[in-house]
């Protein structure tokens, strides 16, 4: 079995369950605008940037040619605020299970870490939940300019670890993510369903029974 170098990790359903938060504040928008938006609407918004998340939700209330790009840029300013307030009264009791363990396990082995999310307020999350000093390197929507599937936020994660793609596992829970690990030769590690990730590579249903040992 190949031993991988580096772990790069999604943030939201990996690591930390924000993702109710988000889909607080997409269904709080929808409702504003008239319209419902429902946890299975929501799942087409995993691993995807926030504008693209917008155009999805509007699409879902056939509303996506009704605003202006300015009153778009707004609406999502505003969807952000309210999942900001969410996600500032987070603490360690919203780590997911297995993942403390986990990120431990491969400091431990040496491995080197980076969070590769599309989101923008990982930092604030990171350091809220206490898991900020786990990672090498930080790779969020704040220095990326392309969402997933592009494999951009994982190919700047390795090469600042100055890890080979190949050599890289990436923990994703989102299609998009596993399909942007797949596409530069990393390993896909689904972290869910195989009827939800039907691309992974290897599927857990959640960290806690990830074998560290087996891969690093």
């Amino acid at each position: 079995m190949k031993k991988y170098k580096a772990a790069l990790f999604d943030l939201d359903g990996v690591l930390v369950d924000t993702a109710k938060y988000h889909y607080l504040a997409w269904k709080e928008l929808a409702q504003r605008l008239g319209f419902e938006f429902t946890e299975q609407d929501n799942e087409r918004l995993k691993g995807v940037s926030r504008m693209a998340s917008l155009e999805i939700l509007l699409e879902v209330g056939g509303m996506q040619n009704h605003f202006s790009a300015e009153e778009k840029e707004q609406m999502a300013a505003e969807k952000n605020a309210r999942y900001v307030e969410y996600i500032s009264k987070m603490d360690a009791s919203e780590i997911l299970d297995g993942a403390l363990d986990t990120l431990k396990k491969l400091r431990e082995r040496g491995v080197k870490i980076a969070l590769g999310s599309a989101s923008k307020n990982s930092p604030i999350i990171l350091k809220n939940v206490g898991l900020t000093e786990y990672f090498d390197e930080i790779v969020d929507g704040n220095s990326v300019s392309k969402a997933k599937p592009d494999p951009e936020v994982f190919t700047q994660g390795a090469e600042r670890l100055g890890v080979a793609y190949e050599d890289c596992a990436v923990f994703e829970d989102s299609l998009a993510g596993l399909q942007a690990a797949k596409s530069v030769n990393m390993l896909a590690v689904g972290i869910g369903t195989r009827e939800n990730l039907p691309v992974a590579d290897v599927l857990y249903p959640s960290l806690k029974e990830f074998e560290v040992e087996k891969f690093f």
